[in-house]
């Protein structure tokens, strides 16, 4: 007897309705985000629909199929209802490519972990064997499941949904993802069943973590080696992660989100189009992060690329962490440190505050070093030094280090205050502030780094004139 088709409808919203009571004290715990998941197959506009939801271009879109690889998350809140929506790759489940059927147990993942399932089907196409097969693997499925059809862009299409109700679902939601046209209403369905969005004041500030590199060192092993998880698609092909895959993790009561990007080429190899995308969304990920893991491969060396991505963590004013991975082949090797420590100070010599880990995604060992060095940088980047404490040692500089000016004792001429953080930055008040050395900056900076930690942290130090009207 062949088994029915029919999608499961919808359950009763208050089943998904959280319990904020904490049964010990009363006290009111934060609400538990509903994780919405968006299914379908190749092409129909799961991205667009993603996008469209965010409020930003998140993800990639384009008109090839398979875009989609890895599962893409984002914080949403809807009327201050909060939840987490989560894009996935296009589901084919006859595909035998080895990409493709890692895209597929990604989807299945997903759709486990969820609390709300969105399956989008293409109106303009119709009912496909493909969307059956969607059909038949969400059927048995408890979660409530809304059937969103896409490319409805006007009133004419809608005799287009006839034949999708022959999934056996009571609410169809005709949508335009691109236009926005129905969204809306799909997000209305959705409404009972998120929590609402705690005070502004209850809101904890959560370190991003960018793990960046070049193409295939290693970077989406790692973060899944930091998750305990297979999140994210790997494979020996380069160019695997094409969106910047944010991932929240929780390690010894410590909130984390890791963002795993696509690698970044020369740019002169960079191909147009959706790797193009990748790179710069790559980019936004890193400028929007605290910390940067910068991944180099330990077999291959330090190369003119690592030393440009490097460079663009340094501009962009972002800690950094360098773990050399792969190093579980060469650990064996008495000559590979030092020869490795050379050649970073020869690529690197504005990173020789950052902190560098030697050491293998694969190997579990490697992670509590690698986080002791996050939680250190992470500390820096938003430290603040009280501007007594800090010209007290500015004192103590000039009287190591006089600095002579055409006019004025530096001692009462100079005065210098943090005006901010991430990354830290520092005014210094001086008479004649345009004849100060650069040599002289780089020694107050080296001087504040033995001072006061800031590694893996740029330090920028403002020259602002004294005594002007």
């Amino acid at each position: 007897m062949k088994r029915s088709s029919r999608l499961r409808p919808t359950v009763e919203p208050q089943s998904l309705q959280p319990d904020l009571s904490d049964p010990e004290g009363g006290k009111d715990l934060q609400p538990h985000k509903p994780v919405v998941v968006i299914v379908g197959r190749p092409n129909v506009g799961k991205s667009t629909l993603f996008n469209r939801i965010v409020g930003h271009r998140t993800a990639i879109v384009d008109d090839v199929s398979g875009v989609t690889r890895d599962r893409n998350m984002a914080e949403c809140e809807y009327q201050n209802r909060l939840f987490t929506l989560v894009d996935t790759g296009g589901l084919d489940l006859n595909a035998e490519d080895v990409i493709v059927s890692q895209i597929k147990e990604q989807t299945k993942i997903a759709m486990a972990e969820a609390d709300l399932v969105i399956a989008v089907m293409d109106g303009r196409v119709g009912l496909s064997p493909l969307d059956t097969e969607l059909a038949e693997l969400l059927r048995p499925i408890t979660t409530p499941v809304f059937l969103a059809v896409n490319k409805i862009d006007t009133p004419k299409s809608e005799p287009l949904l006839a034949d999708f109700y022959q999934l056996g679902v009571k609410d169809i939601f005709p949508i335009s993802a691109e236009g926005g046209m129905g969204v809306d209403e799909l997000l209305e369905a959705l409404f009972p069943y998120l929590p609402l969005a705690p005070d502004e004041s209850a809101k904890l500030e959560i370190p991003r973590i960018a793990v960046v590199g070049r193409p295939n060192v290693g970077k989406s092993t790692l973060v899944n080696a930091i998750l305990g998880e297979q999140r994210l698609i790997v494979s020996d092909i380069p160019g695997t992660t094409r969106d910047p895959i944010d991932s929240l993790l929780t390690r010894k009561g410590q909130n984390y989100i890791f963002t795993d990007t696509a690698g970044i080429r020369r740019r002169g190899r960079i191909d147009r189009g959706i790797e193009g995308y990748s790179v710069v969304r790559a980019m936004r990920a890193l400028g929007r992060s605290d910390v940067a893991v910068l991944v180099l491969d330990g077999i291959e060396g330090v190369t003119e690329q690592d030393t440009k991505i490097a460079g663009l963590i340094s501009k962009q004013g972002r800690g950094c962490v360098i773990l050399v991975n792969k190093w579980d082949v060469r650990e064996d090797d008495p000559e590979a440190h030092p020869t490795y420590n050379l050649a970073l100070s020869r690529r690197f010599p504005f990173f020789a505050h950052v902190p560098v880990l030697f050491g293998a995604a694969v190997q579990q060992e490697t992670l509590p070093h690698l986080f002791a060095k996050i939680d250190q940088v992470v500390a820096f980047f938003g430290k603040r030094i009280q501007t007594r404490k800090l010209n007290l040692f500015l004192q103590q500089l000039l009287e190591k280090n006089p600095l002579s000016l055409h006019r004025g004792n530096p001692k009462k001429s100079m005065f210098m205050t943090q005006v901010a953080t991430k990354p830290p930055t520092f005014a210094l008040f001086v008479k004649g502030a345009e004849k100060i050395p650069t040599a002289y900056l780089r020694y107050l900076e080296k001087s504040i780094r033995a001072e006061y930690g800031f590694q893996g942290i740029p330090i920028k130090i403002l020259l602002r004139g004294r005594g002007k009207k």
